[in-house]
């Protein structure tokens, strides 16, 4: 596995990147030092399967797998280009605890995985002006819809489900999900299922 200079700063992880997908990064992409925070929570045990809702160009699920090897990290996407730049990454990094799916969240089976991470992935249906593009539909009913079906299918999971959310409304969140930490600007929140 490569480790430097790839994980020393964001903008260096960028550069795996071509260089048209670079303007989604600042208002998209999980921050290297939020993705380490959010993968120590999220494996917390050896051998977990976590999966990103909503996985983009693969930044969280590469940094995670990098910081956490002893877990797999899988991301789904419903853009096929985010994918493809997703997989080309991993390929650059040679990490091998990591893969990219191309789907809709409503096409993954959310029970074969043991913990979540959700960078806010469904407000571009209200956000106008951070869409990552014009490939898929936009609505305000969309963001309900998705909200409400990510809500049902965590509510589905065990108790010992643990949750890492950046910039979420918590809208998708269940009550039996507690918050149990985070960083101190409440940005990024860790929940775990209780019953």
């Amino acid at each position: 596995m490569i480790t430097q200079p790839w994980f020393s700063s964001d903008q260096q992880f960028h550069k795996l990147y071509p260089v048209e997908l670079l303007t989604q990064a600042s208002m998209h992409w999980t921050p290297l030092h939020i993705a380490k925070k959010a993968a120590a929570f999220l494996a917390a045990e050896k051998g977990k399967k976590i999966l990103d809702i909503g996985s983009g160009a693969g930044k969280f699920c590469l940094a995670a797998a990098y910081y956490q090897p002893e877990c797999f990290f899988v991301g789904v996407e419903q853009r096929k280009n985010l994918v493809e730049a997703a997989n080309a990454a991993q390929q650059a990094l040679r990490i091998p605890n990591a893969e990219f799916i191309h789907a809709n969240l409503k096409e993954t089976d959310l029970a074969r995985y043991d913990h979540f991470y959700f960078f806010n992935a469904f407000f571009e249906n209200l956000d106008e002006g951070h869409r990552i593009d014009t490939n898929v539909p936009y609505s305000k009913d969309l963001y309900h819809n998705y909200n409400r079906y990510l809500y049902r299918q965590l509510s589905k999971r065990p108790a010992g489900t643990r949750l890492a959310t950046f910039h979420s409304t918590q809208h998708e969140i269940p009550p039996s999900y507690h918050e149990v930490g985070g960083t101190e600007d409440g940005v990024l929140k860790f929940w775990e299922k209780i019953s």
